[in-house]
């Protein structure tokens, strides 16, 4: 079954929600798609106390508020896993294994999963002393002791922010004694915290408790020994992986499958958005994930109302129409334009004569390749029903 929007949002975390709210309000016909619950990774989160304005909640209180919001402004939200998208063309279309849906712009808001390891106990406790995140969950273990599994950059930094709030911080590092995979500064002050201390040599092997965690074994990778260690809550530093597979051909991924935008959130992909933790980005919280969502609404909204403008306009013209683009940053530009208006005017059947900023428009002038630099500082299209393209 083939169903048509104007904006279809994939993910529905924060940014998603963020993005359908403002893409609700933008009178956009607007189409939500999540796999899961709705919040994403938010949901799993006992407690948010860093939302501007929120004091505190919870993070499937948040999120249902959020959902709300969007469906107040007309956002349809359905739980259906994308198997499929086709993006390369003005006509993007995202493929569940039910429907086909078609949009002028997709939002990709898919977020992160985060690295699992298997270890028994990881996936029963998360959310009840097994963390990800110490931003959001450090604050929780006030005065207890904590086991942190990792020794890269995120793994050292964030176990010195957590060393903050907890009695003890005991970081499991799989190599030698003294050999960290973060730089040199972090260890250095890592070292120097008298919270700090180093299991070397060694991994958990399991997390176990009743309702909430209670301690890790540890298993020394050289001898194979398991050892007891007592605590209450247990972060795992192993990496983060976006949710990116499904794009796989269609939208350019950076290294590690991150999705790298522009400042107006646009992926490399016209019509296109990044949003949220799926991102290449400094900070993944809540916050920042609602302001990508209403930076790339707003972005997709533009790009929609002028797509939709120039295919009234030209595309769609039962007329031919002479469009011209130009760059204010290429010298030279505006002048060449000028020639091609006045020879128009002075044609024996003048055209009617469009302009384009191509700083402006870039997604209008890529879509028909249009290129302009020092050497070729003007171009002209002929369009009607049969559309033609010539330069100048």
């Amino acid at each position: 079954m083939d169903e048509y929007y104007d904006l279809i949002i994939i993910g529905g975390g924060p940014a998603g929600l963020a993005a359908g709210i403002y893409g609700g309000r933008a009178c956009l016909k607007t189409l939500l798609l999540e796999k899961g619950n709705i919040g994403g990774r938010v949901f799993t989160t006992r407690e948010i106390v860093n939302y501007p304005s929120v004091e505190e909640s919870s993070g499937p209180e948040l999120m249902e508020k959020m959902e709300k919001h969007a469906r107040d402004f007309g956002v349809e939200i359905r739980k259906e896993r994308v198997k499929a998208v086709d993006l390369n063309t003005p006509d993007k279309i995202v493929r569940t294994r039910k429907n086909t849906y078609h949009a002028k712009a997709v939002i990709i808001a898919t977020g992160t999963s985060e690295r699992i390891l298997g270890v028994p106990g990881e996936r029963e406790f998360t959310g009840s002393g097994v963390s990800y995140c110490a931003t959001c969950d450090a604050a929780f273990y006030q005065d207890q002791d904590v086991v942190v599994l990792g020794s890269g950059d995120q793994a050292v930094e964030e176990s010195g922010f957590i060393a903050k709030y907890a009695k003890s911080v005991t970081i499991v590092v799989v190599h030698d004694e003294g050999i960290l995979d973060c730089n040199q500064m972090s260890a250095e002050q890592a070292f120097k915290n008298p919270k700090l201390h180093f299991v070397w040599n060694s991994t958990i092997a399991e997390v176990y408790g009743g309702d909430e965690v209670e301690g890790v074994k540890l298993k020394n990778v050289q001898t194979g020994e398991i050892s007891d260690m007592p605590c209450q809550g247990v972060f795992f530093f192993v990496g983060a992986v976006p949710e990116t597979e499904f794009l796989e051909g269609e939208v350019p991924r950076g290294f590690g499958g991150w999705l790298e935008t522009g400042d107006d959130l646009k992926t490399a992909v016209c019509g296109v958005y990044a949003a949220g933790d799926v991102r290449k980005k400094y900070l993944r919280q809540v916050a920042t994930a609602v302001g990508d969502g209403a930076t790339a609404a707003t972005a997709a909204e533009r790009y929609i109302t002028e797509m939709d403008q120039f295919n009234d306009d030209v595309v769609n013209s039962d007329e031919p129409v002479l469009v011209g683009f130009w760059d204010p940053n290429i010298p030279g530009s505006m002048d060449m334009l000028a020639s091609i208006r006045e020879h128009n005017r002075n044609a024996e059947h003048p055209l009617r004569f469009v302009e384009l900023d191509v700083s402006r428009k870039r997604w209008i002038a890529h879509q028909y390749n249009i290129h302009l630099n020092e050497g070729n500082k003007a171009q002209a299209m002929r369009m009607g029903k049969d559309t033609e393209v010539s330069y100048v």
